[in-house]
């Protein structure tokens, strides 16, 4: 029992860390580790709410630092936006997108790979940035973690193996991160077409 816990622990602490550093580094998996965490977890009976509100904790942290350092270094934050192909279009639709809509565009972004590095980007180079974004960005961080803490546990629930558990979970958040892509992709070829008509 006291290894479970610890065990469970360790795993809790290496998905704080991944959620941590995704803001930095878009690849880093954090939610299937946080899936795992989740898995590992039940079986210590490590409370949800204390896994939920770690991983929230862990991903708006990230994101204030993020959005601190991009103002602090707008010059170069701008120069390493311009230098992906595509990204600097991306912030730019972002920043119009957060004008219209600022709740939902913050928390989509965050279900989208890479979505909230180029979002703390593009807020933290903008002139003039949404004043309502930290409250958002904050609930945003709630919203992810109770989704993929909650599809940790219902797996966990429905299945009765770690890794068909496991396999199930990261196929569904998966597919999910790809639909919502896909519909933010085509979001902003709308708008460009908007945009080149009315030019």
């Amino acid at each position: 029992m006291v290894l479970g816990f610890l065990g469970s622990w360790w795993f809790f602490l290496a998905a704080l860390l991944a959620v941590f550093s995704d803001a930095f580094l878009p690849f880093v998996p954090s939610g299937t580790i946080v899936v795992a965490a989740v898995l590992e977890s039940g079986e210590a009976h490590t409370p949800l709410p204390a896994l939920v509100g770690g991983v929230a904790l862990a991903s708006f942290a990230a994101d204030l630092l993020l959005l601190r350092l991009a103002r602090g270094g707008a010059d170069r934050a701008r120069r390493w936006l311009a230098r992906r192909a595509g990204t600097a279009d991306a912030a730019a639709s972002v920043l119009r997108a957060l004008e219209r809509k600022t709740g939902r565009t913050v928390i989509v972004a965050r279900f989208v790979p890479g979505g909230r590095s180029v979002l703390d980007l593009a807020v933290g180079t903008a002139a003039n940035p949404p004043r309502r974004f930290i409250r958002w960005s904050a609930a945003s961080a709630v919203v992810w973690a109770t989704y993929i803490v909650g599809m940790g546990w219902l797996n966990e629930n429905a299945f009765n193996t770690f890794w068909l558990s496991f396999a199930v979970s990261c196929a569904a958040t998966t597919t999910i991160s790809a639909l919502v892509a896909r519909r933010v992709a085509r979001a902003r070829a709308r708008t460009r077409t908007e945009l080149a008509e009315a030019a």
